[in-house]
């Protein structure tokens, strides 16, 4: 059953009303994850996803992929209704997810092995399976390990390929559950370049949930959660210059954007939402 809507001018990932709960409140009622999510993503867009634990960020994730089924409201993805059931496949087809956890997802003792697993589970042609994981490998420039035992490998080289498994799967979206949470600051560089190559070279829709806010300015749009609503959507530069909105609520802000929040306070003639070191230096250098 693959109810699809007509997708002229349609977003890619489409939530209207999402709902999701737990029956476990403290006194058997229901405890709401999310709370009548409506958001849209086009199709090629960077879409970052900010809110502390417990905020429904990533119960919202687990919807895209059809890991959990909505309990009220819809879910489309790529036109595919995500709430029915017989869906989950071809939904599946269209978005891979990537965990926090590389280990977690590997599930060969040789890297093409485990790059090759999603698409024999998609019943490709063995021959159309091998010039997919090459090409994966190569576009996270991991061609030259394929051979290599995972466990073997560093912790970015790991979920470099975890995405490149997602990749032969030939999705239109790839989701990222804090895909760089367990990686050393050299991990995380290594896979944000290929996020980042991944949404811009091959126009792959990307998801990104992250708790490090110099990856969230990367992002075309930020969109934030609390207590299962998004309470932000809107551009990396007006989300961050909310500075005092997002401490209110646990989260942090990029280093340099909190600076220049404080020099605002105390006085000193800059703007709101810069978001990175050279912006900063540009800024003080124009007060001369």
């Amino acid at each position: 059953m693959e109810t699809k809507r007509n997708t002229d001018n349609k977003p890619i990932i489409e939530a209207v009303d999402l709902m999701h709960y737990y029956d476990d409140g403290p006194s058997g009622e229901k405890e709401y994850s999310l709370q009548g999510v409506n958001l849209s993503v086009k199709e090629g867009e960077f879409l970052v996803v900010l809110g502390h634990n417990g905020s429904g960020k990533s119960t919202f994730a687990k919807h895209m992929n059809a890991l959990l089924l909505p309990q009220g409201g819809k879910i489309y993805i790529d036109g595919i209704d995500g709430s029915i059931q017989e869906n989950t496949w071809e939904v599946r087809k269209r978005a891979g997810m990537v965990f926090q956890n590389p280990d977690n997802q590997m599930v060969a003792t040789v890297v093409e092995e485990d790059v090759a697993f999603g698409p024999e589970n998609l019943g490709v042609a063995p021959e159309e399976i091998r010039k997919r994981v090459d090409k994966a490998l190569k576009d996270v420039q991991m061609f030259d390990f394929r051979k290599h035992a995972p466990h073997l490998l560093s912790g970015g080289q790991k979920q470099r390929v975890a995405i490149a498994g997602i990749i032969a799967m030939r999705p239109k979206i790839i989701i990222l559950d804090e895909p760089t949470a367990m990686l050393d600051p050299s991990g995380r560089q290594e896979v944000m370049k290929t996020i980042k190559a991944l949404n811009k070279d091959f126009g792959i829709t990307i998801v990104h949930i992250t708790h490090f806010m110099e990856e969230a300015v990367q992002g075309d749009r930020i969109v934030v959660m609390e207590e299962g609503k998004v309470i932000m959507d809107d551009t990396p530069r007006n989300v961050f210059s909310n500075v005092d909105l997002l401490k209110s609520i646990g989260l942090d802000v990029p280093q340099v954007t909190e600076l220049a929040h404080e020099l605002i306070k105390d006085g000193m003639n800059l703007t709101e939402g810069i978001l990175n070191i050279e912006e900063m230096v540009e800024a003080l250098c124009r007060l001369k």
